[in-house]
């Protein structure tokens, strides 16, 4: 039986309240000893004398949505991890705002802080979402991952 794919996007910035509610939520899971979280946040880099305001982010959905199922069905098929979750924004992201959020659970330290560095890697790697980085003179260029 195929599991719904759970859409990670969420419209603009991910709130420092939403990450907070999200953490709080798993103290009810006594199972977990362990808990480590990504928070990617938007720079404020100078390219050629521009400096980066914010970053448009965009995606074809449907396939990103995908891809982040799998990236998470196949770290759960490698790792002891109770739970995981992923949120990506889309839209306008300002500097210092955060754009990705990574949550990873385990009974274990050592499984979600190898866990969480795999997800984030395979995320950069993998998944069909771009930016568009806008800066303050209003020009853009588009994002390239590193």
């Amino acid at each position: 039986m195929d599991k719904k794919i759970k859409n990670v996007f969420v419209e603009g910035a991910i709130s420092p309240e939403f990450i907070a509610n999200s953490i709080a939520k798993h103290q009810s899971k006594t199972t977990i000893g362990a808990h480590d979280i990504f928070l990617g946040q938007v720079r404020a880099d100078v390219i050629d004398g521009n400096a980066v305001g914010a970053i448009e982010y965009t995606a074809y959905e449907a396939m990103a949505n995908q891809k982040f199922h799998e990236i998470r069905e196949a770290t759960f098929d490698k790792f002891d991890l109770t739970c995981m979750h992923i949120y990506h924004s889309l839209g306008k992201v300002a500097i210092g705002e955060i754009c990705l959020f990574v949550f990873v659970s385990s009974p274990h330290r050592k499984e979600v802080f190898d866990a969480l560095h795999h997800v984030v890697e395979e995320i950069k790697k993998e998944v069909p979402v771009f930016g568009k980085e806008l800066f303050e003179d209003e020009s853009y260029q588009w994002k390239v991952n590193s």
